[in-house]
């Protein structure tokens, strides 16, 4: 059992570790079997758990998303989109410049720091609202990544926050990813000395939760 203690110094550290944003880019996982002209695109836009915050580029959700996918046949490609440190402003911010990828198949997931922030839960759920919408508009299947937040800023600050990603999802009949780091947060094996950012394993974790969920997205991508 975490304490109220500990609770707070994770807290500290998330804030720390991840309040200077990185420059933007756009990558390829590393070194990704190749794949034909006609390959399902896939987007991970997200913060430091997409991007794979203290492990090696190998070993971030999107690099292993795309092996375990290709390795079961699929042909895609995975784009890594994950900033560390970025709240759904900034997302929104390069949302014109991600578009230019245009991804078949998008997961979204953010928000992470701005409840940590204490930010207007108003403007978080705009925000996500925003990224669902264009991505939608551009034809894109939207996944949204489900995020929750200690209750430090009071307990319905945190349930209206749990709460701005199930409605999302269901405005834009998107897929819902319920907790992002299900089985993974909180547990000392699966993160890093932290206590926030996933080790390679815990990120293993979180692909093997996601999995059903991105084949669902396959699956509906090809029935179009």
């Amino acid at each position: 059992m975490i304490t109220k203690h500990l609770f707070f110094l994770l807290l500290i550290s998330w804030v720390v570790g991840c309040t200077a944003e990185q420059t933007s880019t756009l990558a390829p996982t590393s070194q990704p079997t190749p794949t034909s002209e006609n390959a399902i695109t896939l987007l991970a836009l997200g913060d430091s758990l997409t991007a794979g915050f203290g492990v090696d580029s190998a070993d971030s959700y999107p690099a292993q998303l795309e092996r375990k996918l290709q390795a079961d046949g699929h042909d895609v490609r995975v784009i890594n989109a994950g900033i560390s440190g970025e709240t759904t402003s900034g997302a929104v911010s390069r949302l014109d410049w991600i578009l230019q990828t245009s991804p078949d198949i998008v997961i979204i997931e953010t928000g992470g720091n701005d409840g940590l922030r204490g930010i207007d839960l108003t403007i978080t759920q705009e925000n996500i609202d925003t990224l669902a919408a264009r991505f939608s508009e551009q034809g894109a299947i939207v996944i949204i990544a489900g995020m929750q937040i200690i209750s430090n800023l009071g307990e319905e600050y945190a349930s209206e926050f749990r709460a701005i990603y199930p409605a999302v999802a269901d405005k834009y009949n998107a897929l819902l990813i319920p907790f992002f780091l299900e089985g993974v947060a909180a547990d000392p094996d699966l993160n890093q000395g932290d206590f926030i950012h996933p080790t390679a394993e815990g990120y293993t974790y979180i692909v093997d939760n996601l999995y059903p969920i991105v084949e669902q997205a396959l699956a509906a991508h090809e029935s179009r």
